[in-house]
């Protein structure tokens, strides 16, 4: 890819606020460039932004560009923002952030990219946590926010690097790969994609991209498809459930509801004892999948073992916010009907009395495409209350509603307003209970107001 960033010296970011933007400031402004910034909402990460000394404006206007010599905009800014309207009105070159974040991950040798429908977020945390055992002064970009780094990314000054791959409109074909993993192919995105076979062909060339060690899930039959048709000198190392694989978890013990141990196995023989303070047999499997490509890489079986005990999750995976009144809320960024699905096969597994999930339906063409499998998903849970669909990048031209998934499921219910799902919520819950917030919009409000009114 060709260097945009040569003799530039002032940047600014449409949406720095956002989980992927953030992290990229952080690193441009280690190594010395002028950055500004603007967005719409108050946020924690704004505050870090402006702690940095970077200039944020809050609100998006025309002249917020002014003095740019390179404009970086999210996905998540539409066709008709003011900022992104004059910045292409100028002249001045204007990039989407994953064009960036592509870029960057070429300046690494050590770059670590962690892909798959499910999990990047909670295997991208793990990893770090094990690189910074190890000492490693790492540099990492994150979808979501990590405690032990104070948010979803860090700059540092190695050659090591992690970050997520997301093949959402084939993002992840525009980074440069050291050492990939692929945790699974599941049907997802399908407003882009169309078929199984178009995702797994771009998994395919993700493969493709990996110059050194692709670490692949060897019980999802769509990954090894994906990998065996690839064109890579790449070594294949896999990891599973299975003995047949290079990697596997053996002797799974569950201790207690937020803490499970098991041996991780390689090569047959046993490598270490691992535990895992987050909930879920898909955690553990991304344990495995974390440990495989640090070990891979030459990280010590120390640093495996250190940094998953310490460990405590990722902010909005499983999140642990409050129990009042015998009540626990926890909040989970699930919008997939796979990813749901194993939340809540999790929480139904621990000892509470019943499961509630407040689930916000993300895009039209998602809810659309899969409604049947969101329906089955979500009756998982002893209770189901649904708010409305959070549109995000899309208009509704699905003519689908919350109305149609809530009549697919027994007892559920559902309501326009968030106050609405609260006040019922809280309302019939009683002592035992576990509320489970899930998706990844803005879902997370509704547990603040849970909690607020539980106080109260």
């Amino acid at each position: 890819m060709e260097n945009f960033l040569l003799g530039k010296k002032h940047i600014h970011f449409i949406g720095i606020g956002g989980s992927g933007m953030y992290p990229l400031a952080q690193i441009l402004h280690s190594r010395g460039y002028y950055l500004t910034g603007s967005d719409n909402n108050e946020t924690a990460t704004l505050d870090a932004v402006r702690k940095m000394g970077i200039p944020v404006v809050l609100g998006q206007r025309a002249e917020n560009i002014i003095g740019a010599d390179l404009i970086v905009y999210s996905a998540a800014i539409m066709d008709d923002n003011p900022e992104l309207m004059a910045a292409r009105a100028s002249g001045v070159l204007t990039v989407e952030r994953s064009d960036l974040l592509g870029l960057i991950t070429e300046e690494y040798s050590k770059a670590f990219c962690v892909s798959g429908t499910h999990g990047k977020t909670t295997t991208s945390s793990m990893l770090t946590m094990i690189l910074l055992e190890a000492g490693i002064d790492l540099s990492t970009v994150i979808g979501g926010k990590l405690k032990a780094i104070g948010g979803s990314g860090r700059a540092g000054k190695s050659e090591y690097m992690v970050c997520e791959a997301c093949e959402f409109v084939d993002t992840f074909l525009k980074l440069s790969p050291n050492i990939s993993i692929i945790l699974n192919i599941d049907r997802d995105h399908m407003d882009y994609f169309k078929t199984m076979e178009n995702l797994k062909h771009s998994f395919t060339k993700f493969c493709g991209l990996t110059t050194d060690i692709i670490i692949a899930n060897g019980d999802d039959a769509n990954t090894m498809e994906a990998v065996n048709a690839a064109d890579t000198k790449a070594r294949v190392i896999s990891f599973g459930k299975t003995e047949k694989n290079n990697f596997y978890a053996a002797d799974i013990r569950h201790i207690a509801d937020f803490h499970t141990e098991f041996t991780l196995m390689h090569d047959g023989k046993p490598l270490c004892d691992i535990a895992v303070h987050v909930p879920g047999i898909h955690n553990v499997y991304n344990a495995v999948a974390a440990c495989a490509a640090a070990y891979s890489a030459g990280i010590p079986v120390a640093a495996l073992r250190g940094g998953l005990e310490k460990f405590g999750g990722a902010m909005r995976r499983f999140e642990r916010l409050a129990k009042i009144n015998g009540v626990t809320f926890v909040d989970d960024y699930g919008h997939h009907p796979a990813e749901i699905a194993a939340t809540l096969k999790t929480a139904k597994e621990m000892s509470f009395s019943r499961v509630w999930v407040v689930h916000q339906p993300f895009t039209y063409s998602r809810t659309a495409m899969l409604l049947d499998e969101f329906a089955k998903a979500l009756s998982i849970a002893d209770k189901v209350v649904l708010t409305e669909i959070m549109g995000s990048r899309e208009k509704n031209t699905y003519n689908i509603y919350s109305a149609d998934l809530a009549a697919k499921i027994d007892g559920c219910v559902w309501f326009p307003t968030f106050e609405e799902v609260a006040r019922y919520v809280v309302d019939n819950v009683r002592d035992g209970d576990l509320v489970i917030t899930t998706g990844c919009g803005d879902v997370y409000k509704v547990a603040d107001m849970m909690i607020a009114m539980m106080e109260k």
